[in-house]
C-alpha cells in the first residue's frame, strides 16, 4: 500500500497508508530500523457506545498544508457524526512526532468523544524483547529495547498525560493486541508489559452540540530514557502548536530559497515541483544516505525493501536537488560516497544509511569465474553529478577534499575498467538489475563521467590527467556509434554480450536509452538520436487511457496486463519524465518546448493527492504500483522543470527577449547552465515527434 503522507526531519521518519494509519517509523537513520517493521498503529473514535478504526468507514483527505511537511488531514464518518481535522509532522529539528487534532461534533447534541492511540512496535523491526511500561514521571507510556526509547503522550487544553493507558502481549497465548480493549472505550490499565507487546493510550473531550474541541499527541524518539523524557518536556514547555508552526515556516523557507519564476508552467505543476522536493528530502539521510523508497509493504514481494541507498539513484535525487539549488543535501550525500567508495574506486550495489554494504543479490562469482558485482553506472553518475554540483555551486574547498580520494579514484577505475580491443566498458549489472552485458544506459554514463572527470582535472590544474579522461571518452564514444548501431533497425541496442567476434546486440527497445540525449553522448538533433527516441515512443508507449512510457518491451515487473501489444510493461513515472527531458533538449523554439509541457500534465494527473509518486502505475486504472513515494519519481519531476525553465531562458535570449530564470528582485542567472542544449540544432534536421498537449495524449 502506498504511504500518502511520510513525514520527517532526516533523523526520524513516519509514513501513512491511505486509512490514515501510522505504517513506518524509522530512527535514528531514514531508512534503517523501523520500529513500526510491519504493523499498523491504529486510530480509533469512541463515542455514544460505537467504536470506529480508521478504514473504509471513514471519507479521509489526505494532503499537505502548502509548501510544508505539516500534513492536512480531514477525516469525516457519517454515522458518528464526526469531523477530525488533523496537522502531522516531524518537528524539523527535535526528534519528535506531533499531531494537532480537532475534533467537531456534527451532531445536535453534547456528547463525549474518546480518541484512541495503538502503538504496535517492534523496535530494532524484531518483534523479540520489547517493554511498554506507563511512566508516571511523564505521564505517557514509553516502549524500548537495548537503546531505542519511544515516548507516546497527548494533551489537551485541561494539561498534559494520557487520562487512560493499558500495555499488554499481542500474537502469543491467542492475544490480538491493546487495541482490542479500547473498543469499548475503557482501557484496563496494566501499567507494563515485556516480551511482543503493544500499548494504547487514550484522551476523551467533552464536545457542546455543533462544538469543537483540540487535543496533542507525540511520539518522542531517543537512546536512553533521559531523552525522550526532556523531549517530552520541550514539546509541553514549547507547545505542540509553536512547533507545528515553526516546522511549517522551515519547510516554507527551504522550499522556496531559489525563487524560480514559475509563471510559464500550469499551477498543478508548480504545486507539484515544490511538493516533489519535500517528498525527496523525508527519504533522505542527515548522514548523507538518499534512500530509493521506505516502503516497507515491499517485504511482502521479495522479504526486502527499498530503503538502501543506490549510488545510481542518489547521484540522479543529488542532480535534481542541485538544480533546484540544495546544495547541503547534495554535500552530504557526497561525503557519503566518499566513505563507502571501494578502495579501488568503484561502488558496490546499495548500502545501509549508516553507510555499512547492504544486501545484494549480484554474485561475485559466476560458472566458477570471479566477475566484479557492480552496476559501473553507479559509480559514473557520482562523478557525472559531483561535476553538476562543482559547476552550479563553485564549491571549491568541499570539492577540492574529493577531488582526488572520490573523483579521480573513481575516474581511474571507469578509465580502465574496459575493454581493450574496443575501449568499450566491461560487462557489468545493467541499471534495471536484471541482465549482465555491456549497456547503452551505462556506457552513455561513463562517457559523461569521464569528461567530467576530464574537467576537473583541467580545473585543477592537471591537464595530463584531462586529457587521458577525455581521451577514453572520446574512444569510448566512437566505439559505442560503431558497435551498438543497428542499420537495419536504424537505432542503437539497449545492450550487447561480447563474443570472440565482436558483440551480440540486444534491440529490445528500452526507455534507458533516452541515456544517450540525457548525457549529452549525441546531440538530440542527430538522426540516430531521433529514429532511437521515436522508437522509445511508438514501442513503449502504454496504449491505454493511462498512458505513460514503459520500462521496456516485455517489462514483467509487477505486471497486471498480459496484452503486451497493448501494454509493453507498466506506466513508469522516471521513463516518462525522460521523454519530457528529451523533449526539452530537443525543441528548438519556446512553442516547441511548451508541448513537452503535456508529460509534466501527465504526472499531474497520476500523483496522488497528497503529491506522492510511485513507482510504477497500473496501466488500465492508474493506482500506484511498486514502492511509493519513490525518490527517482520525484527526482526526475524536479530535473525536468528546472531543465524546461532553464531551456525557455536560453531559448527566449536566443530570439532577442530578456527572461529571467527567478523571479524579479534576486539576482538571477540570466543563462541556461544545463548541458542538454549547448550545441545548436544543426540547420535542416527533422523536429522530434511532439510531446503530448495534455495527459490524456501523454
Amino acid at each position: 500500500m502506498a504511504r500518502d503522507l511520510p513525514v520527517g526531519n532526516g533523523n526520524l521518519l513516519v509514513t501513512f497508508d491511505r486509512s490514515y494509519q501510522l505504517r513506518d517509523l524509522y530512527f535514528p537513520h531514514v531508512g534503517q530500523e523501523n520500529h513500526n517493521e510491519g504493523a499498523t498503529c491504529r486510530f480509533g473514535v469512541w463515542t455514544e457506545g460505537r467504536f470506529e478504526w480508521m478504514g473504509p468507514e471513514w471519507e479521509i483527505d489526505l494532503q499537505y498544508e502548502p509548501e510544508t511537511l505539516v500534513t492536512r488531514v480531514l477525516c469525516r464518518h457519517k454515522a458518528l457524526e464526526l469531523e477530525l481535522a488533523s496537522a502531522d509532522c516531524v518537528d524539523f529539528n527535535a526528534d519528535v512526532y506531533l499531531r494537532r487534532l480537532e475534533v467537531r461534533n456534527l451532531a445536535a447534541r453534547a456528547r463525549q468523544v474518546r480518541l484512541f492511540f495503538c502503538h504496535d512496535f517492534n523496535i530494532y523491526g524484531t518483534k523479540v524483547g520489547d517493554t511498554a511500561f506507563y511512566d508516571p514521571e511523564t505521564q505517557g507510556v514509553i516502549h524500548y529495547k537495548a537503546r531505542r526509547y519511544l515516548l507516546t503522550n497527548c494533551c489537551d487544553a485541561a494539561g498534559c498525560g494520557t487520562q487512560q493507558f493499558t500495555c499488554g502481549e499481542k500474537e502469543v497465548h491467542g492475544l490480538e493486541g491493546t487495541w482490542r480493549d479500547a473498543e469499548d472505550g475503557e482501557l484496563a490499565g496494566n501499567t507494563i508489559a515485556e516480551g511482543t507487546v503493544d500499548s494504547t493510550i487514550g484522551i476523551f473531550v467533552n464536545l457542546e452540540p455543533r462544538g469543537k474541541a483540540t487535543v496533542y499527541y507525540w511520539i518522542a524518539t531517543g537512546r536512553v530514557y533521559h531523552e525522550v523524557s526532556q523531549l517530552n518536556q520541550f514539546v509541553r514547555s514549547r507547545t505542540p502548536d509553536h512547533l507545528i508552526q515553526r516546522t511549517a515556516d522551515y519547510w516554507r523557507l527551504w522550499t522556496n530559497k531559489e525563487e524560480f519564476d514559475l509563471e510559464p508552467l500550469p499551477e498543478e505543476a508548480v504545486w507539484l515541483f515544490k511538493r516533489s522536493q519535500l517528498i525527496l528530502r523525508t527519504q533522505i539521510d542527515n548522514g548523507g544516505a538518499i534512500l530509493a523508497a521506505n516502503d516497507s509493504d515491499m517485504i511482502r514481494v521479495n522479504r526486502d525493501t527499498y530503503s538502501y541507498c543506490w549510488p545510481r539513484d542518489g547521484a540522479l535525487a543529488a542532480y535534481a536537488l542541485i538544480k533546484a539549488g540544495h546544495s547541503g543535501v547534495s554535500r552530504r550525500f557526497f561525503d557519503f560516497c566518499g566513505n563507502v567508495i571501494h578502495k579501488d574506486g568503484y561502488f558496490l550495489h546499495k548500502y545501509n544509511p549508516d553507510g555499512s554494504l547492504a544486501s545484494s543479490w549480484h554474485a561475485w562469482v559466476t560458472d566458477h569465474v570471479p566477475r566484479l558485482p557492480i552496476q559501473e553506472d553507479e559509480t559514473a553518475l557520482v562523478v557525472w553529478a559531483f561535476w553538476r554540483h562543482f559547476e552550479k555551486f563553485r564549491d571549491i574547498e568541499f570539492i577540492g577534499k574529493h577531488y582526488r580520494p572520490t573523483i579521480l579514484s573513481a575516474a581511474d577505475f571507469l578509465a580502465r575498467h574496459v575493454d581493450e580491443e574496443t575501449g568499450l566498458p566491461l560487462e557489468s549489472h545493467d541499471l534495471w538489475e536484471e541482465r549482465w552485458g555491456v549497456h547503452t544506459w551505462t556506457v552513455a554514463t561513463v562517457i559523461a563521467a569521464l569528461r567530467a572527470a576530464s574537467r576537473f582535472a583541467d580545473s585543477f590544474g592537471e591537464g595530463g590527467i584531462a586529457a587521458r579522461y577525455a581521451k577514453a571518452a572520446e574512444r569510448m564514444t566512437g566505439a559505442f556509434l560503431s558497435h551498438f548501431w543497428d542499420p537495419h533497425e536504424r537505432r542503437f541496442a539497449r545492450s550487447a554480450v561480447r563474443t570472440p567476434d565482436g558483440y551480440r546486440l540486444d534491440m529490445t527497445v528500452d526507455a534507458s536509452l533516452a541515456g544517450l540525449v540525457l548525457f549529452d553522448i549525441l546531440d538530440p538533433h542527430d538522426p540516430r538520436a531521433e529514429t532511437t527516441m521515436a522508437a522509445i515512443r511508438d514501442r513503449l508507449t502504454v496504449e491505454t487511457p493511462v498512458r505513460g512510457i514503459a520500462r521496456y518491451q516485455g517489462d514483467a515487473w509487477h505486471r497486471v496486463v498480459e496484452d503486451a501489444e497493448r501494454v509493453p510493461g507498466n506506466p513508469w513515472f522516471v521513463c516518462s519524465l525522460w521523454m519530457m527531458r528529451c523533449d526539452i533538449a530537443h525543441a528548438a523554439t519556446v512553442g516547441e518546448l511548451d508541448k513537452a509541457l503535456g508529460w509534466l500534465r501527465w504526472v499531474c494527473k497520476w500523483a496522488l493527492p497528497s503529491g506522492v509518486l510511485a513507482e510504477q502505475l497500473h496501466p488500465e486504472t492508474g493506482e500506484p504500483l511498486g514502492v511509493s513515494p519513490l525518490s527517482w519519481s520525484h527526482a526526475e519531476l524536479v530535473a525536468a522543470v528546472v531543465e524546461y525553465l532553464e531551456k525557455r531562458v536560453y531559448l527566449l535570449e536566443q530570439a532577442g527577449q530578456v527572461y529571467h530564470l527567478h523571479q524579479p528582485g534576486r539576482h538571477a542567472e540570466r543563462y541556461a547552465t544545463s548541458h542538454l542544449w549547448e550545441k545548436q540544432p544543426s540547420p535542416g534536421t527533422p523536429a522530434a515527434p511532439p510531446a503530448p498537449d495534455d495527459a490524456a495524449d501523454a
